[in-house]
């Protein structure tokens, strides 16, 4: 007996997203962080550098199609964690502490995301990450489309 494979789709996405997403979670919650603010430190990580606020928010909203206001908060809890620090007038910088975190759970989730990755035919891989690149595009046209004309009652 054969089975044949699913059609990429919302909801073949959306399982392969929450597998992933559980147990990056597992990992951070160990550490006492959210998803939230390990998607923020990321991003403060990868700027080699104080990052602008503003541009910080602008990154973290974009990528978790999350509030300002949301993003803003959680900023402000990696700050009391001193995982970020305020960087000149406008900035913050990732800390020591934030540095060490960053790779105490990258470190901890390579392995893990290896494995999943293991065996996959890398010709495999090119063709899954244009279609989800793709479709990240075309869903976000369509989430500002819907933006642009507010909300429907």
């Amino acid at each position: 007996m054969t089975t044949t494979a699913p059609l990429v789709g919302p909801r073949v996405i959306a399982l392969a997203h929450y597998a992933g997403r559980a147990i990056l979670e597992n990992v951070l919650a160990r550490h006492g962080i959210t998803f939230q603010q390990s998607v923020t430190l990321r991003l403060a990580a990868l700027a080699e550098g104080p990052v602008g606020r503003e541009r910080l928010v602008d990154e973290v909203t974009g990528a978790l199609k999350a509030g300002a206001t949301e993003v803003h908060t959680v900023i402000e809890e990696l700050i009391a964690a001193r995982l970020l620090a305020p960087s000149g007038a406008s900035g913050v910088r990732i800390t020591d502490a934030g540095r060490e975190l960053y790779d105490r759970t990258s470190g901890e989730t390579a392995p893990i995301t290896a494995r999943i990755y293991d065996g996959i035919p890398a010709e495999d891989l090119a063709v899954a990450g244009r279609v989800l690149s793709l479709i990240t595009e075309r869903a976000d046209a369509e989430l500002a489309a819907l933006t642009e004309q507010g909300p429907h009652r």
